[in-house]
């Protein structure tokens, strides 16, 4: 077997890296492949939580960042590369998962990673997507990348039709879906707006109706979901 030549200058820095990964047995081993390789260099031992990625970014900046997605604590993976990139734009950001779930990848692309890994991988090939990240290479594979791609389209259109069906709303019916969203009942709702009960239901049979929803409850949630309203 013909050995592999390293083309790398031997001056080269190495790419600098911070685990984030809550899985001991793992990231165990990749600092102790991580050690082994000149061409890489952790940052700071592992971290088990998002919160302590984030800060450690912001104060080393490094070239990579391998982000585990499910972490205890308030912030999840995504939620954590969103904001490393955030605060460190230079940082590649490859996400962890053991998961094939089109909806999270695309969460995990929106987020601006650049790209993931399964956790079935070899550490080897783990450390190899580093070292592609480090050069600015997407890593995911095309299949799913174009899965992922008729996944937002298809979300884009939803948006799309979401949008035309929420500006048949008068300014007062939206209004009313927001107090409604608010947890305000219609006695609620009419004495804040200075207008009859009887007014307040008419306008929420009005709002059903345009968003062909059957219930208050169901309006909201739609509303929430496209932005219509804050909670």
């Amino acid at each position: 077997m013909t050995p592999v030549t390293d083309t790398s200058p031997a001056d080269a820095e190495p790419i600098t890296l911070l685990v984030c990964d809550d899985h001991r047995v793992l990231t165990d081993a990749l600092a102790l492949i991580v050690a082994r390789d000149p061409g890489i260099a952790m940052v700071n031992p592992p971290v088990p939580n998002a919160e302590e990625a984030v800060r450690i970014v912001s104060e080393t900046n490094p070239a990579v960042v391998l982000m585990d997605v499910e972490l205890a604590g308030e912030m999840n993976g995504i939620e954590a590369t969103r904001r490393i990139r955030e605060i460190s734009p230079e940082t590649n950001v490859v996400v962890m998962t053991g998961h094939d779930d089109e909806r999270l990848l695309v969460e995990v692309v929106e987020a601006g990673a650049s790209g993931f890994i399964s956790k079935s991988e070899g550490v080897m090939q783990v450390l190899d997507a580093v070292k592609a990240a480090a050069v600015g290479e997407t890593l995911i594979d095309p299949i799913v990348l174009s899965r992922v791609l008729r996944l937002v389209a298809s979300e884009r259109e939803a948006r799309r039709e979401a949008d035309v069906v929420l500006a048949q709303l008068t300014a007062r019916e939206r209004e009313i879906l927001q107090l409604l969203a608010e947890g305000s009942r219609n006695d609620d709702i009419a004495k804040r707006l200075f207008i009859s009960p009887q007014t307040v239901q008419t306008h929420v049979r009005n709002i059903l109706s345009k968003l062909h929803v059957h219930s208050k409850l169901e309006a909201v949630a739609f509303a929430v979901k496209n932005g219509a309203v804050t909670v």
